[in-house]
């Protein structure tokens, strides 16, 4: 089976040396190549890819910006030529890191470390956490920690039993991106842990003491979710 991956690298030599590496082993299908992160996030939120290879330093934006913005997880190695992003890499639970200029054979290495592609398209088993930037670190939430996500313009509050983290994300990312099996949008502006529930009266539904608002739009999905007639 094999890999669907994108490059992300704004040096065209090595964008081409990552394509004839990939065309060799077999195992990956390129789907595109993009020089800097807004074009790559344009092709990404329209198409999912098993895996990224992906550059650090490129003009305009970094490869970690990227990722703090993708709404979804691929997999990820990075390929830069400056060691000193390996905490980055580490912090970000990147696959690999591959420093330049690096050989075939270590092409390999870091391909063998990669999990085997889902049906669904997304080679990452679902996970049971997210990492969110907040007050300038990676923070880890487990989802059976969060409580509800509310929007507040160009950023959202992760809201959990004891804590409130606020991170530069929308909902809409983030609907993408957090485990279906625990969440869902009940409001333009919310998305709850469906797990986390006390009880729903009328319009609105109510978590550890939270007013939610649950909207017309999402009424309907909110009852069948929870089995309510």
């Amino acid at each position: 089976m094999n890999f669907t991956c994108v490059i992300v690298e704004d040096l065209l030599v090595a964008a081409d040396y990552l394509k004839r590496c990939c065309e060799k082993s077999g195992m990956v299908d390129v789907k595109g190549h993009f020089p800097n992160v807004a074009e790559a996030l344009d092709f990404l939120n329209q198409n999912s890819v098993d895996l990224l290879f992906l550059d650090v330093e490129m003009p305009g934006a970094t490869g970690f910006d990227l990722l703090d913005q993708l709404a979804y997880s691929p997999q990820v190695i990075l390929t830069t030529s400056k060691p000193e992003y390996a905490f980055n890499a580490f912090e970000y639970h990147v696959t690999d890191f591959l420093k330049k200029p690096f050989t075939y054979q270590r092409f390999l290495e870091a391909l063998q470390k990669l999990n085997l592609p889902s049906e669904n398209g997304n080679g990452s088993a679902e996970e049971d956490h997210i990492f969110i930037k907040s007050d300038g670190k990676l923070v880890r939430l487990n989802y059976s920690d969060i409580l509800f996500i509310e929007s507040m313009g160009d950023y959202v509050k992760f809201v959990t039993g004891d804590k409130k983290y606020i991170t530069h994300n929308t909902i809409k990312n983030l609907e993408e991106k957090v485990s279906k099996q625990h969440f869902m949008k009940v409001h333009r502006s919310y998305i709850i842990n469906i797990n986390k529930i006390d009880d729903i009266r009328e319009n609105d539904l109510f978590i550890k003491g939270n007013e939610i608002p649950i909207s017309k739009a999402h009424r309907s999905d909110v009852m069948k979710r929870l089995n309510i007639i």
